[in-house]
């Protein structure tokens, strides 16, 4: 279900706003902004439970304890991902939302392709971790305002451009709350450290980006820390949450052409500059 005109021109509105007051704010300041303009309930935040995602889980919780936080189960984590929201939830006493994929919709796709269907061509990578993935996270965000992700500029190509604040017309023309957005990994692992926060076993087995139990290796020193993400593909190391995926004539995955059209407009507002580097003016980074 999309917004109506006037909904998405409200929150184009709140965006142009934070463009004004945010620009050089910390992570912490995006948060009390977000939680300032979002009715409790219609502001959530979206995490896998990574280290950005703890990160923000850890500074969210300092700044409103009753926080509404939800992850996506997509009924093949790894069992360290499922021990993680259970070590989450007793420090921070508060119950994680986990959302899952539609049984049907999986048992059709199963059925038809089998199990591990993903590693036989990327359109069918895409339509499972669309089903597993995109899918569920939609339906959620149709009853919210606004949410919050981990997404930075440095983790990939795709991600050079997110900012902060950003009118996300992927799901609706919601609000889309990047708070990490001008931060760097070292900046990340600092907070980690310094707070103690938990972690995902993976990471001291050589994980350096967590997904899918079978989409998701170990990566090598020097390698790009989401080359463990569909590593037998080319192209974007995305499962669709964050962007429009389409798959080209020569089997690479890509951001789809009409995605990229739209990030290149100005025609609408779409978030904050940090304090570090200028940041195009992008629709939905």
């Amino acid at each position: 279900m999309s917004q109506a005109p006037a909904q998405i021109t409200g929150a184009a509105t709140l965006v142009e706003d934070a463009q004004r007051r945010l620009i050089g704010s910390t992570p912490e300041d995006v948060l009390r902004w977000g939680f300032a303009n979002f009715a409790p309930g219609r502001i959530a935040l979206c995490t896998s439970l990574q280290h950005e995602g703890m990160v923000l889980l850890d500074m969210a919780h300092r700044i409103d304890p009753s926080v509404h936080v939800f992850t996506i189960d997509s009924g093949r984590l790894p069992q360290q991902t499922l021990d993680l929201i259970e070590e989450v939830r007793e420090r921070y006493k508060i119950a994680i939302e986990v959302i899952y994929p539609d049984a049907t919709e999986v048992g059709d796709l199963v059925t038809q392709h089998g199990p591990n269907l993903f590693y036989n061509s990327p359109e069918l990578r895409l339509s499972c971790c669309d089903v597993r993935k995109v899918r569920p996270l939609k339906r959620r965000l149709t009853s919210l305002d606004a949410w919050i992700s981990g997404l930075r500029r440095d983790q990939n190509a795709e991600r050079s451009a997110v900012v902060p604040v950003q009118l996300d017309v992927v799901h609706g023309g919601i609000v889309k709350l990047n708070p990490l957005a001008g931060w760097t990994e070292e900046q990340v692992l600092g907070y980690v450290e310094q707070n103690r926060l938990p972690r995902n076993a993976l990471y001291s087995r050589g994980y350096t980006s967590i997904g899918c139990e079978p989409c998701t290796r170990a990566t090598e020193p020097g390698e790009d820390p989401r080359a463990g993400r569909w590593w037998w593909e080319q192209g974007a190391r995305e499962c669709g949450i964050h962007y429009e995926l389409a798959v080209d004539a020569g089997g690479t995955t890509r951001v789809s052409s009409e995605r990229v059209a739209k990030a290149g407009s100005r025609q609408d507002p779409s978030g904050v500059p940090d304090d570090r580097s200028p940041v195009p003016e992008l629709e939905n980074a």
